[in-house]
């Protein structure tokens, strides 16, 4: 099992990301790049809840999302074609003083085959970076977001 911890102060609001994580529509990857249209499927969604399968490049899985808690979104693998056990995500947002928001993410990788186990090994390894690299693309994605919504407001 991997778990890996990624961190990262955004101009974002917690109330932004959570929007921008929930966000199950089309063009979910240029927010996401883990998260190709093809393999998205929104199989239900409440207000604070979603059952949604979610993948790219051959790896997918079925995820509940929960953002009950304002400050925090947490996503349970249910079932997938290489994850399984504890694999999941969760994101914390801390407010700082300064008007940004800390974003604290843990991702969980347990393999439930051989190729879940050869990828949480490498993902937990060598690996990170592609994580850390997604991570980076995904708030600059969700702060250039917001940045012109907010213009299209003005």
């Amino acid at each position: 099992m991997s778990t890996i911890n990624l961190k990262k102060t955004t101009t974002a609001t917690p109330e932004q990301f959570v929007a921008a994580l929930t966000d199950f529509g089309p063009g979910r990857a240029e927010l996401f790049p883990n998260s190709h249209d093809e393999y998205l499927q929104v199989h239900a969604q409440g207000n604070h809840q979603a059952d949604v399968t979610e993948g790219s490049g051959g790896v997918w899985e079925r995820l509940h999302y929960d953002w009950s808690d304002g400050d925090r979104v947490v996503i349970t693998t249910t079932d997938s074609n290489v994850w399984g056990g504890r694999s999941g995500y969760s994101y914390t947002f801390t407010r700082l003083t300064t008007g940004t928001t800390n974003v604290d993410a843990v991702v969980v990788r347990e393999g439930k085959n051989l190729k879940g186990r050869l990828l949480g090994v490498v993902l937990g390894t060598i690996g990170k970076h592609v994580l850390v690299n997604a991570f980076e693309k995904t708030i600059n994605a969700i702060e250039a977001r917001n940045t012109a919504a907010q213009a299209l407001s003005e």
